[in-house]
């Protein structure tokens, strides 16, 4: 039996199985994807993780899975099927039908953006649409930008995008927001922030590079010369293992402090798929290594 299995290759896995190596647990980390890395593979650049300024999201996923190599991590390539409680720890079944036995199993499946389904946004995805403004903000410094949603999250980005860019649309379908009043009150307050409101997204246009979102409202459809699209309309938590396992909010993330354990002793969750104030790559690796740390704790108690 193994001391845990780790789901999930992105910053979170390959972290928790570094941590894991480099104290001697026996281990797993089971990865579904072609590659490590979980979304940064798909992200053209990363300007926020510190002492690596500006590298590529796959050159980083790159140098986090030589780390974890070096250091001897155990990967097995497979997608779960299936985690069942069993006496003295669990069961996880791969596709094929194999497998393994752990005392603990550290769910670091993370989640993904909702999309918006339109003409122009795969196909510009890194080349001016973002879903990240902490992320990719920096780069649109003295620009025209546009943020979509009208949560807590899209409220917040274009107040960080306020602070630099020349202009700032905010486009939500409806007249009302959905975020805090307060968020609100301090965005009407922006002199360069103009609200777009019941109207929703239809195209975004360019040339090899962002140039314009096209936006349909009552009014008709009116064109936003903007060098970048941020997205913000929510995420999709990958939990659907852990729905009858461990206790998760109504938006679907696993309910875990802090300390990555879950409502379930012998379960953890670490990284983006959690609930947290902040999802980045720096903080899901921090979780990889939080978690490992109270695996060793809960080990030792057994």
């Amino acid at each position: 039996m193994l001391d845990t299995i780790i789901i999930g290759a992105g910053p979170a896995g390959m972290a928790a199985g570094i941590y894991a190596a480099r104290a001697e647990l026996s281990h797993l980390v089971v990865e579904s994807g072609l590659m490590s890395g979980g979304q940064i593979v798909n992200t053209s650049e990363v300007d926020n993780y510190p002492g690596l300024m500006g590298i590529g999201g796959f050159d980083l996923a790159m140098k986090f899975r030589e780390h974890c190599d070096r250091c001897g991590v155990q990967f097995r390539s497979a997608a779960v099927t299936e985690v069942k409680q069993e006496e003295g720890g669990f069961l996880v079944s791969l596709e094929g039908g194999e497998t393994h036995l752990a005392k603990t199993v550290l769910f670091a499946t993370g989640a993904r953006h909702r999309k918006l389904e339109i003409p122009g946004e795969a196909e510009y995805t890194g080349s001016g649409v973002s879903y990240c403004a902490t992320c990719d903000g920096a780069f649109f410094k003295g620009k025209e930008v546009a943020v979509i949603g009208g949560g807590d999250v899209a409220v917040e980005d274009a107040l960080f995008l306020a602070r630099g860019c020349k202009k700032v649309y905010l486009v939500h379908r409806r007249e009302e927001f959905r975020a805090a009043k307060t968020l609100v009150s301090r965005l009407r307050a922006c002199e360069n922030v103009e609200l777009v409101l019941n109207a929703v997204p239809v195209r975004i246009d360019g040339n090899g590079q962002v140039e314009a979102l096209l936006v349909k409202g009552a009014d008709g459809e009116q064109k936003l010369l903007v060098a970048g699209v941020f997205i913000a309309v929510g995420m999709i938590p990958d939990t659907g293992l852990l729905k009858n396992l461990v206790t998760l909010d109504a938006a679907g993330y696993v309910v875990a402090g802090e300390d990555c354990r879950t409502s379930l002793p012998g379960i953890f969750a670490a990284g983006d798929m959690r609930t947290k104030p902040l999802r980045q790559v720096i903080t899901a690796a921090a979780d990889g290594a939080t978690a490992i740390r109270e695996i060793e704790v809960f080990l030792h108690q057994l």
